[in-house]
């Protein structure tokens, strides 16, 4: 089905107002009924125009079906969300999300060979751009790991000088870049760290007119690995970016921020409190609604504070 039939927008329409106006369209990654529904929740309290993100693995737990029929029932503001694939690796899995109903799909060809990720992102492109779906694509390597399906031990900045042939020769709507940020909670060694905004500005003059892509941009919000270790957890030295480098970033041209592992956090640390304070408790209904209250809270706090998002729908 095609993602009008859903009310979507697609991400190019949302990405090139973002440009425009200066902030950050937050792409939040969602897994079931409950992180949907919460984030939904946290946009429309904002008034956000918000990207949906879907990984690989995320569309094969919740199974395409399942997926869009959450989808149909989301009661968001039509026309001010998007449904993306996050990290798509194939031809195949693209075109199986476009078919969906996805509105906007990401080729992730970071880990090849140049030849090969220009000739596989313009062989998407072609494919997708028939149905109006937008595409983007990724230049360098984060390291870390989101999930199974997307993970590296090595990290690649973007080279900004060929950014501009990639943009041409690909026909991408937006593009990912490298700038030092990572996948998973553990993103930086010590809070001293720096995202590399000479290698941004370098990106952001080559191509003015591509919407820029920050993944791996979650904060890891200190009070939530804390929770988790005080109530049977165990994440040691996790470090995420720091909000006002993030701010700093869309101020230079990034006009999409994924955020992914903050909401696992949050979701986890409030289940985990929840059971430990109530274990006569076996409810899920119950210990799950905190979890979702709880990135709800933590999506309106990066929509307001960070991303800049809040009241920018029609």
């Amino acid at each position: 089905m095609h993602y009008s039939e859903f009310g979507l927008s697609n991400t190019k329409t949302l990405l090139k107002r973002a440009m425009r106006d200066g902030y950050a369209v937050p792409a939040f990654n969602f897994y079931n009924m409950e992180t949907l529904m919460a984030i939904l929740r946290a946009a429309e309290i904002t008034q956000s125009p918000i990207i949906l993100a879907v990984s690989e693995s995320a569309l094969k737990y919740m199974t395409g079906d399942i997926l869009m029929g959450m989808i149909r029932g989301a009661k968001y503001k039509r026309g001010q969300i998007a449904l993306h694939l996050d990290h798509g690796h194939s031809f195949e899995i693209c075109k199986y999300a476009c078919d969906l109903g996805f509105s906007s799909v990401m080729f992730d060809g970071s880990n090849l060979p140049l030849d090969k990720n220009i000739s596989e992102s313009k062989r998407i492109a072609q494919h997708v751009h028939k149905f109006n779906v937008s595409l983007e694509t990724e230049l360098g390597v984060l390291s870390g790991i989101e999930d199974e399906n997307t993970k590296s031990k090595s990290h690649l900045y973007t080279d900004p000088n060929i950014v501009k042939d990639f943009v041409k020769q690909t026909d991408t709507d937006s593009l990912a870049i490298s700038i030092g940020t990572s996948h998973g909670a553990y993103k930086r060694k010590s809070a001293n760290e720096s995202l590399r905004f000479d290698i941004l500005e370098q990106i952001a003059n080559n191509i003015p007119n591509t919407p820029l892509v920050l993944h791996g941009a979650s904060s890891i919000p200190q009070k939530y690995v804390n929770t988790i270790n005080k109530f049977g957890g165990d994440i040691k030295n996790a470090r995420g970016i720091s909000p006002s480098q993030i701010r700093r970033a869309i101020s230079m041209h990034i006009a999409k921020v994924n955020v992914d592992s903050d909401s696992r956090l949050a979701f986890t640390s409030a289940v985990r409190k929840a059971m430990a304070n109530n274990p006569e408790n076996f409810d899920p209904r119950q210990y799950l609604a905190t979890g979702m209250d709880e990135i709800t809270k933590n999506c309106i706090d990066e929509i307001q504070n960070i991303m800049g998002s809040g009241y920018k729908i029609n």
